[in-house]
């Protein structure tokens, strides 16, 4: 038992070396020495994700504007919920760039193309569904990509994403349930 007191002690640093890490470089903000990641990298790849959520909400506003027909009104609703989720999703992703010491970019310009996702083209309930439903998987797919990158490099950023890929997990869940209440058949 005491060679693992040892052990674990060893690797952890003085409070005095601490002290000293913290007050240097205060420029650098949040990111410090012992940050194993790649801070440009790492904030070029976040503004993917901002860019990814952004469309996301545009495009479940839309089809919550857009959605007509006898189950419009609870669809649509689920659809703004998803788009208040999505926007939660690019906030949080735009406050951990602004903690790397970046500007996340939110401008319109450009948005589609920095975007994992597709904005969509709208059309009837079923279809707004499905193309919601395929943008989810994009993204969760995306997301673990992403989290399996950071890993323990930068585990804030992976541990932001964990949470991001388990709402989209959420949210391609109930897409599907929609889509197999309107098609009354499964599509997976």
């Amino acid at each position: 038992m005491a060679g693992k007191v040892e052990e674990r002690s060893a690797f952890l640093t003085d409070v005095k070396t601490l002290r000293a890490r913290a007050r240097k470089s205060l420029d650098d903000g949040a990111v410090m020495p012992s940050y194993h990641g790649d801070v440009a990298k790492t904030i070029e790849l976040l503004q993917n994700v901002v860019a990814t959520e952004l469309v996301c909400v545009l495009r479940y506003q839309m089809h919550a504007i857009t959605a007509d027909g006898i189950t419009s009104k609870s669809v649509a609703a689920e659809f703004e919920e998803h788009a208040a989720s999505e926007h939660e999703h690019m906030m949080m992703a735009a406050n951990r760039i602004d903690q790397l010491g970046g500007v996340p970019n939110l401008n319109p310009e450009g948005l589609a193309s920095r975007a994992a996702t597709e904005y969509g083209n709208g059309g009837n309930l079923v279809e707004m569904i499905k193309q919601n439903l395929v943008a989810e998987r994009l993204v969760i797919e995306h997301y673990q990509e992403l989290i399996r990158y950071f890993d323990d490099h930068d585990p804030t950023t992976r541990i932001m994403l964990e949470h991001i890929l388990a709402d989209e997990e959420d949210h391609a869940s109930d897409m599907h349930d929609l889509l197999v209440a309107h098609e009354g058949r499964p599509f997976l």
